[in-house]
């Protein structure tokens, strides 16, 4: 059962307000989900309407079901003082050197610490227990770097290595990997049924699966609704204009007299409507690619429907009830659910 989320995607694919709606969703039936964000872009707080989150655990929303959902926004600065405190008891002398530019100093010229540290406090919450030995969290959920970076900073023991091969720097990163590497944590990676995020998506997979680190699924967000039937695509397709406007026009001249104007009205009308119907066409059979190809990762693939409304509070919602019925979350309770033979779930509500 997987316990640490960890959510990708390329640039405009959704991936913080999946990583939302997935939060609500684990969290639901009395569960506790932290949900963390280490960009430092505050989208958390933005999503749930309310102020900007500090370097503390603040509960944010109440899941169906009488569940909680707690917020981090990890600070890299925040957490080497912590860091130091922890393994250095350097209490007042660590603020000291804040004020000097020392932290933000060590921060920037050693991004592989950084990545230690922005990782390492999502890892120590996964493992965290109270004081009757239960784990404080159920579930966390990571708003993490885009794809193209994710390997990388997941991959913190390789990231280390050239800066401590021992002491206590290095005994954290192997902390850490050994809960990224472990079967309590999955890679989600959210894409769109269009052809760059969907190859950025094949990508990232097969270097996560290269780095030895564990991939959970694949979300596709933002899904359209199919507005024509088959018949109507074959039609749309193969731009029969001429019978389509035939046909409007007997219909037209049935209900009204001027049946030959009613006619070339008719055909006015149908070709500007074929035109956006076979661009409609054109974009399924891309979408049915990006499918085809999403299906060859061989990983759970969940779908959400585009709002058109955009995302607002009950829109997470909506997601999250949407993620529910879904294989990611199903398996993260624990429960064995079939995928389809093309790789893909149910397709239920969702939003962007």
């Amino acid at each position: 059962m997987s316990r640490l989320h960890v959510v990708s995607g390329k640039g405009g694919t959704g991936k913080t307000t999946v990583a939302a709606a997935l939060a609500l969703a684990l969290a639901a039936e009395g569960k506790r989900a932290l949900l963390v964000e280490v960009e430092g872009r505050q989208g958390i707080a933005q999503l749930f309407e309310t102020e900007a989150l500090p370097y503390e655990e603040r509960k944010i929303a109440v899941a169906p079901g009488g569940g909680e959902v707690h917020a981090l926004a990890i600070d890299a600065e925040r957490a080497l003082l912590d860091y130091l405190h922890m393994f250095y008891k350097l209490g007042s002398a660590g603020r000291a050197l804040k004020k000097l530019g020392a932290i933000d100093f060590a921060t920037t010229i050693a991004p592989g610490l950084r990545d230690v540290l922005l990782t390492g406090k999502a890892c120590e919450a996964v493992r965290r227990k109270d004081r009757t030995g239960r784990f404080v969290y159920d579930h966390v959920v990571m708003d993490a770097p885009p794809t193209g970076r994710i390997t990388r900073f997941l991959n913190v023991n390789d990231e280390v290595a050239g800066l401590a091969r021992i002491g206590p720097i290095h005994n954290q990163a192997q902390a850490v990997m050994r809960v990224l590497k472990s079967p309590e944590t999955a890679v989600h990676l959210v894409t769109l049924l269009e052809e760059m995020p969907v190859q950025e998506t094949v990508d990232g997979m097969a270097e996560l699966r290269a780095a030895g680190l564990p991939v959970g699924g694949v979300v596709i967000n933002m899904v359209r609704p199919a507005v024509l039937d088959e018949a109507a695509v074959e039609e749309a397709a193969n731009g029969r204009r001429d019978a389509v406007a035939e046909a409007l026009g007997r219909a037209l001249a049935r209900t009204s007299s001027g049946s030959e104007g009613r006619a070339g009205t008719a055909g006015t009308l149908v070709g500007p409507l074929l035109d956006e119907a076979r661009e409609h066409t054109g974009r399924l059979a891309l979408e049915r690619l990006g499918r085809a190809r999403l299906a060859e990762l061989g990983v759970p693939a969940d779908e959400l429907e585009l709002l058109g409304d955009g995302v607002d509070l009950a829109g997470l919602y909506r997601m999250a009830r949407a993620l529910r019925n879904q294989d990611i979350v199903r398996r993260s309770a624990g429960e064995r659910n079939a995928v389809r033979q093309d790789g893909t779930s149910r397709t239920t509500e969702g939003a962007q």
